[in-house]
């Protein structure tokens, strides 16, 4: 078998505003068979840009940068409809990160201290649009939206578990539509009813519910 019929490298932007850790971030992927760094940003505002230009397959975003926040760049990447999924990678797990970032559109989300093979297991799963979530960020995000609430109806119709289970893909409503045959406006109906059904009100958390309760997986 010839070094042809290898898969395409997974291609990363780094965006980190400590030039030690994009160093060590470049020099890890780059050593490694299936990855290639094909830039570097400092905060935010670099990355949008450089992600618009480079077109890299995942960005891997630091939260708390000086001169523009994780946060609002992965809101505008999303806006932009840049195709790259954002995997945090950050020191920060508390609900004030982790929630608003999910939110904002991000992938994945994982802490620095992750073992480097747990690392390229994240980029590779975000690269295909799975959600990757490290055990501690998972288990606060399911605590958060464990509120007590009234009863709530789980049953999912056949058409809301397969809009769900896209989702799950990190699929936007617009590939939804398309893949399923239906208007964006039906699926953000689905949507709606699965957010009342489960008791969330995000994509993320209603992933997140319907593994913990069996409905996915």
């Amino acid at each position: 078998m010839t070094s042809d019929s290898a898969p395409p490298a997974i291609s990363l932007l780094i965006v980190d505003d400590h030039p030690v850790v994009r160093d060590g971030l470049r020099g890890m992927f780059e050593s490694t068979t299936g990855f290639t760094v094909v830039g570097e940003a400092a905060n935010g505002v670099e990355a949008v840009a450089r992600a618009a230009a480079l077109d890299p397959d995942v960005v891997l975003m630091d939260l708390r940068m000086p001169g523009g926040g994780g946060v609002d760049a992965i809101r505008e990447l999303a806006g932009q409809g840049v195709r790259a999924r954002v995997l945090v990678l950050t020191t920060y797990d508390t609900d004030s990160d982790t929630l608003p970032a999910i939110e904002a559109g991000a992938t994945g989300y994982l802490l620095k201290d992750a073992p480097r093979e747990e690392l390229f297991t994240a980029v590779r799963a975000a690269a295909e649009g799975r959600t990757v979530l490290s055990p501690a960020v998972a288990s606060r995000l399911v605590t958060a939206v464990r509120t007590p609430a009234p009863a709530v109806d789980e049953t999912l119709s056949a058409h809301e578990r397969e809009v769900l289970v896209l989702v799950a893909k990190g699929t936007s409503n617009k590939e939804i539509a398309r893949e399923l045959f239906i208007s964006e406006a039906t699926v953000k109906t689905h949507l709606t009813h699965i957010y009342g059904k489960l008791g969330v009100k995000d994509r993320a958390a209603a992933v997140a519910v319907a593994y913990d309760r069996k409905i996915l997986g």
